[in-house]
């Protein structure tokens, strides 16, 4: 990592100039871009708005509709709280002069709990933020094969023998052209795949900004004809058997929920490094996390007093195979298309500190040796 400077820093700390050190640093790090509140607003959005939205109805199901307000506005009050002490920590280092800037949280771990903090904080967010995006996958995969799977393959409704391009390709090239079974999910992973490498070459949270803004859109979009669905069967009166508290038997499954559903901690500190007004983060943050709150809790409460004691776990099943359901699945496989990028911006970040460092060493021995 690099400071404003251009100083080099390992493990967080300055390391004095050399021969070999660059009189200018890489990159443009006095002018690089930062955010506007707007941009910041959609980022911290679709940082934590994502599929955990499902499964809120369910947990409403389960805790009861006003013990389950309480736990969602709860957990998202004490979230909000965690992201901020992460914030406070590092302003705190650079007030007193302990570190020149903080960028990462693997340099935050370092200069708070020393090297073996930095090595515990890098491990977690590389298993928490590969696990997610690894999820993500395996949601869009399942989703998309359940829109557009079909009976046979994609080409014997549409095609016949004869102008089946398979067979013309594998005429052409004189080799057999495996077939795709449009009704695996591991096609599609690998259909997105290519798209998500492309966008994690987009290094800033700023440039990311506009794909972020429309992850937001189709996400919102989503939940709306959910919403739509939601309050046509409350006007129809199929909720029945809804109860305000179910006692605390189900109470651990509903902030568990909860907590899925509001968790986006892991890029609150780059965040609020390209933020162009830091000290307002506070405020931007809390109007994000205001805004979240409210639409998941409109989307939870709607949800279960529209179907009551038949909410399904996954609210989607609610829907059954109607169009509001293409739509909603579409929808939420394209927002985690384009969160993608971000939530792996902070692993990609993990593995080319250590990947540099360990170059760094080995150019170092091959130096002295010289």
């Amino acid at each position: 990592m690099r400071m404003g400077n251009g100083s080099p820093k390992v493990n967080g700390n300055l390391v004095k100039p050399s021969e070999s050190t660059p009189l200018l640093p890489h990159g443009n790090v006095h002018h690089r871009a930062l955010s506007s509140s707007c941009k910041t607003f959609f980022n911290i959005v679709i940082t934590v708005v994502g599929a955990g939205v499902l499964g809120l109805p369910y947990a409403f199901k389960q805790s009861g509709w006003l013990q389950g307000l309480l736990i969602l506005a709860g957990t998202s009050a004490a979230m909000y709280y965690c992201m901020m002490l992460l914030v406070w920590c590092r302003r705190h280092l650079e007030r007193e002069g302990i570190v020149g800037s903080v960028d990462t949280y693997s340099e935050l771990g370092y200069h708070t709990l020393g090297a073996a903090g930095q090595f515990a904080v890098d491990a977690m967010i590389v298993l928490s933020q590969g696990g997610f995006c690894v999820a993500y996958l395996i949601f869009i995969g399942e989703n998309l094969a359940s829109v557009f799977a079909r009976e046979n393959s994609l080409t014997s409704p549409l095609l016949s023998s004869h102008d089946d391009p398979t067979r013309a390709l594998a005429s052409v090239s004189g080799m057999g052209f495996p077939r795709l079974d449009w009704k695996k999910k591991e096609v599609y992973v690998w259909i997105v795949l290519p798209l998500q490498v492309l966008l994690a070459f987009i290094r800033s949270l700023t440039h990311l900004a506009p794909f972020s803004m429309f992850a937001d859109i189709v996400n919102v979009a989503a939940m709306g004809v959910v919403m739509t669905t939601e309050f046509a069967a409350i006007v129809t009166g199929s909720g029945e058997h809804v109860v305000a508290f179910t006692g605390l038997k189900n109470l651990l499954f509903a902030i568990g929920v909860a907590i899925y559903a509001v968790e986006g901690i892991s890029l609150v500190l780059p965040l609020e490094s390209e933020y162009q007004e830091r000290p307002k983060f506070a405020r931007i943050l809390a109007a994000a996390m205001c805004f979240i709150t409210f639409l998941y809790t409109v989307f939870a409460l709607l949800g279960y007093l529209a179907f009551g004691d038949y909410t399904k776990d996954i609210f989607t099943l609610n829907l059954g195979n109607s169009w509001q359901t293409v739509v909603v699945k579409l929808c939420l496989c394209t927002g985690l298309v384009f969160t993608y990028p971000m939530m792996m911006h902070p692993v990609y970040e993990v593995a080319e500190r250590r990947l540099s460092l360990r170059g760094s060493s080995s150019q170092m021995v091959i130096t002295d040796c010289l």
